[in-house]
């Protein structure tokens, strides 16, 4: 009797975590991913403020499961699930068929139907996308090094970022640090400290997903390192020349979006119930409903926890359902019923406002300043793939703590050719 082929679709936390706990079992495995590499996406933004080379954040997944011989690596893109054929449907017309299908698509940039925002607010998702961000940055530096134009100039040197949740708030206090301390001597013809950085968040407070104190904080942090922070102001349009929000608009050059994300498309490929956003409603064993050998997890998947939130889009999250479905995966091999439903377990909450200053909610108790970047820290260190990528981010980070400097700053396209300033 052939092995029971088991296909993930997409390489994050949640599809790795089930491939890494399958390999030992006897089941014949293909993972699919459009890229060749898995990420760590909570350390993108440090490549895009160039802390960090792209090659110290994203693995070959190839190299992951190079032991693993049940397991097969493809590279390509999924367009589609034939739920009556059990195929999964690719880009270049090839059907791979399966037994046990696990859909970890993650999600993708929204702009709330204003998807031609899109050139002139880049997301922050993949590798591609921190290069294309880290060269804005640097290229803004330079364009404002040649104008002789004072208001111009000031356009350059106005960075926007539309999102006030984790990303949106580490993305606005390190930009200010790269500027204020990493380029403070680089330049002759202006001063890196008249960089304006702009936060714009159109609820009423930073960090939302966070307790209100531990908000407050995050913006007094943000305001002491020169961050413009900007409350209850939707953005109503992003163009070549800025940005609107309320009655207002603000000349700037740079715009980063970190406001909204969607779901991947797997909800229309299972023609399966949906949130909003595009999360397929899972049933408790995160099985997708009617489609009992059909699996959905991390941003792909709506997840309610015991208490009727929704499992937060993190890395941990994804870790455990991938642990969990690999679980219900071997126990039917053993032709065993599984009946205990899905529970997340929250470890806690992270966010960094530069390079000395984050907070950390545990529950049970909450950390802010130094002490809680530090934790910060050692937590993103323990979740990197292996050891030589440890070491190499921990001297990285040690090195700009101690002087400020961040070694990335490579422009490394030419920006001009993509319809950047």
């Amino acid at each position: 009797m052939a092995a029971n082929h088991v296909v993930v679709v997409g390489a994050g936390f949640g599809g790795v975590e089930v491939v890494h706990r399958l390999a030992s079992a006897a089941v014949r495995i293909t993972i699919i991913d459009r890229r060749n590499h898995h990420l760590f996406q909570p350390l993108l933004y440090q490549v895009a403020t160039t802390s960090l080379a792209t090659s110290e954040i994203a693995w070959p997944i190839r190299s992951l499961f190079r032991k693993s011989r049940n397991v097969t690596t493809l590279l390509g893109k999924v367009v589609g699930v034939n739920t009556g054929e059990k195929t999964v449907l690719l880009e270049d017309g090839e059907a791979i068929a399966f037994d046990t299908l696990v859909l970890a698509t993650g999600v993708q940039h929204a702009y709330f139907g204003h998807d031609e925002w899109e050139p002139f607010a880049p997301g922050l998702k993949t590798l591609e996308d921190a290069t294309t961000i880290r060269r804005r940055l640097l290229s803004a530096f330079e364009k404002a090094e040649r104008e002789k134009d004072a208001a111009r100039r000031a356009e350059f040197l106005t960075f926007v970022v539309v999102g006030a949740g984790p990303t949106g708030v580490e993305l606005a206090g390190t930009i200010m640090e790269l500027a204020r301390d990493t380029l403070r001597e680089d330049f002759r013809h202006f001063d890196t400290r008249d960089v304006r950085v702009v936060l714009i968040e159109a609820g009423p407070r930073v960090l939302p997903g966070f307790a209100a104190d531990l908000s407050a904080y995050a913006q007094r942090a943000l305001a002491a390192l020169g961050v413009e922070v900007i409350l209850g102001q939707a953005v109503s349009r992003c163009d070549a020349g800025g940005v609107a929000f309320g009655q207002q608009h603000l000349a700037a050059r740079t715009i980063l979006w970190a406001a909204g994300v969607a779901a991947s498309p797997a909800a229309t490929w299972l023609q399966a119930p949906a949130d909003r956003v595009g999360r397929v409603l899972v049933e408790p064993t995160l099985a997708v409903p009617g489609h009992q050998d059909i699996f959905v997890i991390g941003d792909t998947a709506h997840v309610e926890t015991g208490e009727g939130s929704l499992v937060p889009g993190i890395a941990p999250a994804a870790k455990q359902e991938g642990h969990y479905v690999a679980e219900v995966i071997k126990a039917r091999l053993r032709g065993e019923a599984f009946a205990r439903p899905f529970r997340y377990r929250h470890a806690g909450s992270l966010a960094t406002i530069g390079k000395r200053a984050a907070l950390a909610d545990f529950g049970w108790i909450k950390i802010t300043g130094r002490v809680a970047w530090w934790v910060w820290g050692i937590a993103h260190i323990y979740f990197l793939v292996d050891l030589r990528n440890r070491l190499t981010v921990t001297l990285s980070w040690l090195w700009i703590y101690i002087t400020g400097r961040r070694s990335a700053r490579l422009i490394t396209q030419d920006e001009a050719r993509r319809g950047g300033i």
